[in-house]
């Protein structure tokens, strides 16, 4: 994971992109990112990764080791204490690690929007929706039993769920029906459409799993990076069929100043 930030999911439109195209994207806030901690493999740690705070909270609404613990990493703003010299102590409502952050970071410092590009490929991981407890057509797509026929009260059943003496038990993992939502899930490959430093907010194109006003991470796509042959190949097929649509588009614009001559 060697950038990423922390962000609230806030909720979905549509932009024009450079090339005039619409696209319905999500749109993230997601900063800034207060960096609370930098460990390294040096430290007793034994690792390097960099601790992100997101959001504002009141101390009263954190326990005390989260307390002690930004205390320790000194996580505070200049505004006066009670006494009128020591700074506030200020609470966060989300902390996340990351491993290997590939940016230059010290405690204290923020990290907002403009650590991705457009044009960037990140991977969004959000919680999805709960649904509650679900039948099995819900929850795993069954088919259900038939209509028609005489198959009363076996529509939305599953069906037989087990041998007979042998092996004498249901096998594990069968799908039966159960609660449903409510997990982590992880969107890969999402492109950046627009990025608003000063809003530190993302336009991130297509969606991903969790309620509008949800938690969530954003981080490098793991499968197409900055410097990968994949995104190389996307974006000179992207160029070229700019350029092949800009040819057409010239050739209409000749064809009919040659008919009317």
């Amino acid at each position: 994971m060697p950038l990423g930030l922390i962000g609230l999911k806030m909720g979905h439109t549509r932009v024009y992109d450079a090339n005039g195209v619409l696209v319905p994207v999500t749109v993230v806030h997601v900063g800034p990112n207060r960096v609370l901690q930098v460990k390294t493999k040096d430290s007793k740690d034994g690792y390097s990764a960099v601790q992100l705070g997101y959001g504002d909270q009141k101390l009263g609404r954190l326990t005390k080791p989260v307390i002690g613990h930004l205390a320790k990493q000194g996580v505070k703003v200049d505004a006066p204490g009670q006494g009128g010299e020591q700074p506030v102590l200020t609470g966060v409502k989300r902390i996340r690690e990351f491993r290997d952050f590939s940016k230059e970071v010290k405690s204290g410092d923020t990290v907002g929007a403009d650590l991705f590009k457009i044009g960037q490929f990140v991977d969004a991981i959000g919680t999805t929706k709960g649904r509650g407890f679900e039948g099995v057509v819900a929850r795993w797509s069954f088919r259900g039993g038939d209509a028609t026929h005489g198959a009363k009260g076996w529509h939305r059943r599953s069906g037989a769920i087990g041998q007979r003496l042998f092996p004498g038990t249901v096998m594990r993992g069968m799908k039966m029906p159960g609660h449903m939502g409510v997990v982590r899930r992880t969107s890969q490959n999402l492109e950046i459409i627009q990025v608003r430093p000063e809003d530190n907010v993302l336009l991130i194109k297509g969606n991903f799993p969790g309620s509008e006003g949800d938690y969530c991470i954003i981080r490098e796509a793991k499968k197409i990076s900055n410097d990968s042959a994949r995104l190389k190949q996307i974006t000179d097929a992207r160029k070229k069929a700019k350029d092949a649509a800009t040819a057409k588009k010239d050739d209409k614009k000749a064809a009919a100043a040659a008919k009317k001559k």
